[in-house]
Formats: C-alpha cells, structure tokens, sequence
C-alpha cells in the first residue's frame, strides 16, 4: 500500500432500506432465540413502498408473530408517519417463512458447518477499537444523526441517512479528513423558496451539530463537505428505494479496507459460519493485535458444509507481524475454538443478541453483547508469542 493515499468509507444509517431488513431480519432471529436457542434461522427480508416481504427457512418450535414484530421495528426506527414516505401503520406484511432443509440439517445436527465459505476478520491500530478509521468515523456519523432526529435536535430530519468519509494518510498514517458526505432525509420544512434545495442554514446546522462533534481534532479549513449534495433527500427509505437482508457487507464489515467474505450476516443464527466464524476472526484478529503480535491483521478462515474443523487458516499482517505467519497460525489453534460448536459456545452465541448488530457494524463495538469484540486471550498470546 502507499504510504501517501487516500481511503474512503461509507456507512448506512437504521432508516435506510437495506438497514431495515437487516434490523427485521435479526429480529425476527432473536425472538426465535429468546424461546428456542437450538432454532434454526436464515431470514431475509425485502421492502418496497408500502410493502414488506419477509421469507427465508426456520426450523423452530417458537412462535414468533411476524407481523407485529416487523411493525414494532419499523416504528422503532421512526418510520412512523406517512411523511417519512413509509408508515408502520399501514404498510403492508407478507410473511413467506417455510423450513430448512432436511439435507442441511444433517450435517449441522452433527457439528458441522451449515454452509461452505470463506471468512474474513481484522485489526488494527488506527482506532481505540482496533479498527480502521474511515469505517468508525462513519458509523459515528450516522449514530449522531439517528441522536439528533430522535432528540429533536434538529426537527426537520426523516429516518433515512447516509454518510461517508475519506482520509489522507501521510506516511501510511491517517492523518486528516478530506472529504466529509452527508444526505440526510428531510421533510420540506427546510426547503428554500425554489422547493428543489435545502436552505443554506439547514445545510450549515447539518455540518454544526452532526459532523463537527464527531470529526473534531480530524477535520480542518480545507475538509470539504458534501451535504445532500443532489440538492434535496425529501422522498427517502423504501419509497425513494428498495431493500434487503444482506446488501450492506462492507458496511457490516471494515468498510472496504480488507476482504470480506461471501455471505451476510445479519437473520442467520450462528450455527451459519458466514456469521460466527466472521465474528471468530475478528475476535481472533483482535486479540493478537491488541497482544503486540502485529500491528495489522487479517484472518481467513474456509469451511465447507457438514465438516466442523476450517480447511485453510491464512493470516496476513501486511508486514507488522513480530513473530511468523507460521507461528501466528499456531497461536490460533492452540488458543482459539475454530468448530461452529466451539465458536458458538466460546463468544456465547446462542442469546438474542441480534438486532444490536444490524446497523452501525458487527465490529468496534463496545456493548456487552459483542463478545467478539473482548480482549481477554491478550495476556496468554503474549507469553506464548514471547517464547516462540
């Protein structure tokens, strides 16, 4: 990588349309692990104006009442008013949920993966959470526009945003903000006397109150600022777009900064390694970065279905690395549960868990729940990595 460069990420807010399957998605997963913690889910959702599809295979014996859960999220995320363009009121609810094949089921039911794959996860020093930059700053971004909507902060704001935010690095290190993008749904409240633009107040009180608290000591006089930049985002959420479980992999992840593997996340139980080996190699990441063993790590991890243990563990530390790739690996398997059974019962998976992690990322979390995100193997890897 160069050392003189520029790096963007974006991030998607709860409102927007893609974001809302995930959210129902895990819902709906959760609620099935609240009754059933051996229940079986992979549910996807899709949306449109004024219409809801949720489908996909559950293996269960919980009840789950699909149409009041979906409503109670949609509302949650402030979809609650036809001038948002969708209404938990009166949307329309398709459920077409059947269950899982029986042939999956064999090899699941006996500890093997529910699905071939392959798994990304990294860390690195950049972030106080071992993440890249870019991607946090972004998440941060569409956070404080969720708070400020939610707090009437500023009254004008609809639940559908986006953000995104470019770094220069000097040296290979970030070293300021380039580039700050912004579109925040809005009601015609702030429209100027054209109808076909914000006004100039509302776009410099989107720049006060959303972007400067969360860039500051980041951001300087040549930042630029891209704030609903088609000049209005008064239609937004599943009327201006359609939505799905799934299509936000590298928000969910590290923002384009790594690969990322194959398969979503979010209204898969973790029994799918598409999720919980993912949050395995974070964890795994995690740990040996925040261990010393490298300053920069990717870890992959390959399945196929049926078979517990990885076929292929690869690790690259883009040259940080203290000690060998070789012996890297070792550390993981000696330390590290890798079967989906060891990693389910490891980071404590089967809990409805869920819908946290549909929006704002799956990694540099710090609720409790995100289990993947401890570093409490860091004492044993460094004395381990230190006698090697």
């Amino acid at each position: 990588m160069k050392n003189n460069f520029f790096f963007t990420s974006e991030s998607v807010g709860e409102g927007h349309p893609d974001k809302v399957c995930d959210q129902i998605s895990d819902g709906v997963l959760d609620e099935v692990l609240k009754q059933d913690p051996k229940g079986r889910v992979a549910c996807e959702t899709y949306v449109t104006m004024g219409l809801l599809i949720i489908g996909g295979e559950i293996t269960t014996h919980a009840y789950v009442d699909i149409h009041k859960l979906a409503r109670d999220i949609i509302r949650d995320i402030g979809y609650t008013h036809p001038k948002y363009g969708f209404d938990y009121h009166t949307c329309a609810i398709v459920n077409t949920i059947h269950s899982q094949s029986p042939d999956i089921a064999m090899g699941v039911d006996t500890g093997g993966a529910g699905d071939q794959g392959i798994m990304f996860g990294y860390a690195c020093r950049e972030t106080e959470e071992l993440m890249p930059l870019a991607i946090m700053l972004a998440h941060r971004l569409v956070r404080r526009m969720a708070e400020v909507r939610k707090k009437s902060i500023l009254k004008y704001l609809g639940p559908d945003c986006k953000s995104q935010v470019t770094i220069e690095y000097q040296a290979g290190k970030p070293k300021r903000i380039d580039s700050v993008v912004l579109a925040c749904q809005h009601t015609e409240d702030v429209l100027d006397t054209t109808g076909e633009h914000i006004t100039q107040q509302a776009r410099e009180e989107m720049i006060k109150v959303i972007a400067e608290p969360v860039l500051k000591g980041l951001i300087d006089k040549k930042t630029k600022y891209y704030v609903n930049q088609t000049g209005k985002f008064v239609v937004g959420g599943p009327q201006s777009d359609t939505g799905m479980t799934g299509r936000k992999i590298i928000v969910d992840t590290y923002g384009g900064s790594v690969p990322h593997g194959g398969g979503a996340f979010s209204g898969k139980d973790p029994t799918k390694v598409d999720r919980s080996a993912a949050y395995m190699c974070r964890y795994i990441a995690k740990n040996l970065v925040a261990a010393g063993v490298a300053d920069q790590l990717l870890v992959q991890l390959s399945y196929v279905i049926g078979y517990p243990e990885p076929l292929s563990i690869f690790v690259n530390t883009f040259g940080t690395g203290k000690i060998s790739d070789d012996k890297i690996i070792k550390l993981i398997r000696e330390n590290f549960e890798l079967t989906p059974r060891g990693i389910i019962k490891s980071l404590d998976l089967l809990r409805p868990i869920y819908r946290k992690t549909a929006c704002f990322g799956h990694f540099g979390r710090t609720e409790p729940e995100f289990t993947w995100e401890l570093t409490d193997k860091v004492a044993t890897l460094k004395k381990q990595a230190a006698r090697m």
